[in-house]
């Protein structure tokens, strides 16, 4: 059996979940990170039920303290991180001239500064590892009833190619898989094909960016 570890933050019930539950079926021990630990509790049990050997951590995107106590917690736990998830985002509904600053920026911090954080904390406990990030449309079509998200998706694209640049020379991966539609289970954006999609860039290592769209 594998001892290789991955790391979801931001996890919930369906990217996070099916891409889990492949990795998990992969030889993968599954830590997550997310703010709810009755959520987590039943991620735990899902995955388990799957003979897969998953843990859960309570920890807040939106507050660095809170991450990286919760990351550090995973770092006791397994000593190294083999693949990094970031699937947290944040996005108010509303037009750019509905929505405030404040508002842009909390979201902001979740969408962009949140994988940044993660990111400079997982990377001294890896080795020739793996960071994959959970892009969006948006980053490309950018749609006014969701400027915030918009604009948050698009600099989590940035993100993702400056890290690509400047750790591929590390043997660290970094790859944005951005998803040209809903996620819809029973579709071709279902979580499960998000879940395959996000394995075969962790195999391949190839490009900084998947566009995951329907021919």
């Amino acid at each position: 059996m594998s001892e290789k570890v991955m790391l979801i933050v931001g996890a919930g019930s369906g990217i996070s979940l099916s891409t889990a539950r492949k990795f998990g079926k992969e030889g993968f021990k599954v830590a997550l990170i997310a703010r709810r630990l009755t959520a987590l509790q039943q991620y735990e049990e899902e995955l388990q039920s799957d003979g897969i050997e998953a843990k859960g951590f309570v920890g807040d995107v939106s507050s660095a303290v809170s991450l990286k106590a919760a990351m550090d917690a995973v770092f006791e736990t397994y000593g190294k991180v083999d693949v990094l998830l970031y699937n947290a985002f944040s996005g108010k509904p509303g037009k750019p001239t509905e929505l405030s600053a404040d508002a842009l920026i909390n979201d902001f911090n979740i969408n962009v500064a949140g994988a940044l954080t993660s990111v400079k904390k997982v990377v001294p406990h890896m080795e020739n590892g793996t960071i994959l990030l959970t892009g969006g449309g948006l980053a490309l079509y950018p749609y006014a009833n969701f400027s915030s998200l918009s604009i948050g998706k698009a600099g989590l694209r940035s993100l993702a190619y400056s890290l690509h640049q400047e750790l591929n020379p590390q043997g660290i991966y970094v790859g944005t898989l951005t998803i040209q539609g809903f996620v819809n289970a029973g579709t071709y954006f279902s979580p499960e094909n998000i879940a395959n999609t996000f394995f075969s860039m962790y195999e391949n290592q190839t490009e900084p960016e998947i566009i995951f769209e329907e021919k």
